[in-house]
């Protein structure tokens, strides 16, 4: 049974006295269902499942909106089953098949007697059919792929030795050479195989790569036929933008070129494609920003952007022939670095980091730029020997008034410092994430006031 981190986050759900309903969003084929199917079966006395595509007549039942009684009835009927105040969870899958379902949450979770989570794809793009959103009743986490300390986790690695790396991490120490050496071998693996569960245990067990990518093939004619099915309109927009991806990475700079697909597109038509393809969690877009320091949102310019796949596994499959032979055979080229980008845009969303990156003709190209608290953190992600010429990153490091106390340069070596930078193995992407927002409690009484 493959580990997920989100199970903790799932954990820490059930524990709030006061929960509201948990919506777990995410593309398709990422492990949503399995997850908290497994959850909700050894977290709780009773589990009931509603799939409204599976058991499409069971959205009859939300039509009754605020009638609680009547709704829980009309489960207990469908599905023959009891359920009990306090010891049930109700978990409703593909909730954006049942738009009535996501109103009668709150209603629901007013009446409080029993938890309820709900998961579906495609939420984002769907959501003009939700008649009133449970706002306040609702809290959302996002799933994402499987990561590569999860892929770790599924292929053997102790945690004393994912111990071992994160302490050479956080202390800028050498990694053991042949743990360095394994961890290199398997971040190869992560690269061609990415992070859908299937095709991870697939690997695992067989460690047949055609099989694999048999596997991801499939995943992404499902996810055309989704573009087909729930996009109202622009499906063909939508598909040209997402199967013109691998090209787009394979190019020089890598920026998304709208004429690529048509001579005479212009943004203003295609912007909420990409909008569409984002809110799917199938695409991962990377904006420009005018210069790196924070906050980077306030300087995005959203017309120069990257455009990622969400797994770089299915990227590799999408479109670029064998290039899995070259990639296990330790060939991670520069003709390979588009690939070395996408996966780590994956790393860096799941670790919490809106992704940008930053260009000017004055300093040259930095493959990313993220923000972490107050601070701007420069990453470069290099393929080849010659990791230690970034030219870019220099310039930029210079200019007094950024003032950056470190970049981090990605590679295929060891740990090692050389005055700002540090020179990583790409493996220790996994321990680069995001400051957690601490706890403030401010004193908020203001009941002495008075007027003198």
């Amino acid at each position: 049974m493959l580990r997920r981190r989100f199970y903790d986050t799932l954990l820490e759900w059930k524990k709030n006295p006061n929960k509201k309903a948990l919506l777990v969003t995410g593309a398709r084929q990422i492990g949503k269902t399995s997850l908290i199917r497994r959850f909700g079966q050894e977290q709780y006395e009773h589990f009931v499942e509603i799939n409204f595509i599976e058991t499409p007549r069971a959205a009859e039942i939300f039509k009754l909106g605020r009638d609680v009684d009547s709704i829980v009835m009309g489960v207990t009927a469908l599905l023959g089953v009891t359920l009990v105040p306090g010891q049930t969870l109700i978990f409703l899958d593909e909730i954006q098949e049942c738009p009535n379902a996501r109103t009668a949450i709150k209603f629901l979770v007013e009446d409080g007697r029993f938890d309820y989570i709900e998961s579906g794809s495609l939420l984002g793009v769907s959501s003009k059919e939700v008649g009133s959103y449970p706002v306040g009743f609702e809290e959302v986490r996002q799933m994402y792929p499987m990561d590569l300390l999860e892929f770790a986790w599924a292929n053997g690695i102790a945690d004393d030795v994912l111990d071992h790396l994160r302490r050479c991490f956080e202390t800028e120490q050498r990694v053991s050479p042949a743990v360095h050496e394994a961890m290199i071998r398997l971040f190869q693996f992560y690269v061609v195989t990415g992070g859908m569960p299937a095709v991870v245990q697939e690997f695992v067990n067989s460690k047949d790569i055609a099989k694999v990518v048999a596997m991801q093939r499939d995943i992404l004619s499902l996810y055309r036929l989704d573009i087909a099915k729930y996009a109202h309109s622009g499906k063909e927009k939508i598909r040209a933008i997402y199967d013109s991806i691998p090209a787009q990475l394979n190019d020089k700079n890598r920026r998304f070129m709208l004429s690529a697909i048509d001579k005479q597109a212009r943004m203003v038509r295609y912007e909420e494609r990409f909008v569409w393809l984002r809110d799917a969690g199938v695409a991962l877009p990377c904006s420009n920003v005018a210069e790196p320091v924070v906050p980077l949102r306030f300087s995005e310019q959203r017309t120069l952007f990257k455009l990622f796949m969400a797994d770089t596994g299915l990227l590799c499959a999408a479109g670029m022939e064998n290039v899995q032979f070259d990639i296990l055979n330790g060939d991670l080229s520069i003709n390979m670095g588009g690939i070395l980008e996408n996966v780590f845009a994956q790393i860096f969303v799941r670790n919490g980091f809106p992704i940008h990156y930053f260009t000017k003709q004055k300093y040259g190209e930095l493959d990313f730029v993220l923000q972490r608290g107050k601070q701007c953190l420069l990453v470069e992600i290099k393929s080849g020997k010659d990791y230690k010429r970034h030219a870019a990153l220099n310039k930029v490091l210079t200019v007094n008034e950024w003032s950056f106390e470190k970049a981090y340069v990605f590679c295929r070596d060891n740990v090692e410092v050389a005055g700002k930078v540090r020179y990583l193995p790409w493996y220790m992407a996994m321990f680069l994430e995001q400051e957690q927002i601490p706890s403030l409690v401010v004193d908020g009484d203001f009941s002495g006031v008075r007027v003198s």
